[in-house]
């Protein structure tokens, strides 16, 4: 496939995908469920069309050591702010066991892999591909990642800040891996951090509106 064809699909997976998304959270999981599939066939063509590899996509041992430092740096700053910042807002300095149990801790872990598949290994490839400023690349991926978690007060603000350096650093250091893991700890602190009156249960779309006590 030639390179203006690759560019027109890198724009659709980048514009129509988080709208296929937005769809689907807001309509479709309530009127179509089985349209989830189609994110995932999406997904798995756009990789095969531009021949991405498991390096490309972060699936990768070889940069696990540089990865997982540059991971560090980044989440123990955030972790620190949110520490920070749920004291300050009065939240209890010791974890509920729930929030902190194997089991939780390991399905929340399966589904940000599954987000960093779709934040890096599609979207902020593609930007990349799109433009070459690092920077640019990561903000709108991160403004992508935000969208996706509308209207919630707490999840927007924190996922577009998250999601951009996120991506900011995967263009650094293509690997899932550290990405994942840090942010199921990142996601689990701001539910600690924050109240629950504020971004109930960590829900989006429609499911914010529903009642959460």
């Amino acid at each position: 496939m030639n390179a203006r064809a690759l560019k027109w699909l890198s724009i659709a997976d980048v514009t129509l995908l988080p709208a296929f998304i937005l769809w689907f959270i807001w309509q479709l999981q309530f009127t179509a469920r089985w349209t989830w599939v189609i994110f995932i066939i999406w997904i798995v063509a756009s990789f095969l069309v531009h021949r991405d590899t498991p390096k490309t996509l972060g699936w990768r041992a070889d940069n696990l050591w540089p990865a997982t430092r540059q991971a560090l740096i980044v989440f123990g700053a955030m972790i620190a702010a949110l520490a920070v910042i749920g004291l300050a807002l009065g939240s209890s300095a010791r974890l509920p066991p729930n929030l902190i149990s194997w089991r939780r801790l390991g399905s929340y872990f399966a589904f940000c892999v599954l987000q960093q598949v779709a934040l890096n290994s599609l979207f902020q490839n593609r930007m990349l591909d799109l433009m070459r400023n690092e920077r640019v690349s990561a903000t709108l991926s991160g403004a992508i990642f935000a969208a996706c978690h509308w209207p919630n007060p707490v999840l927007v603000p924190v996922t577009f800040a998250g999601g951009t350096a996120m991506a900011w650093m995967f263009g650094r250091q293509r690997n899932i891996i550290p990405l994942a893991i840090g942010q199921a700890v990142l996601g689990s602190i701001v539910f600690w951090a924050f109240p629950m009156a504020w971004h109930h249960h960590m829900r989006v779309g429609p499911g914010y509106y529903t009642p959460w006590q």
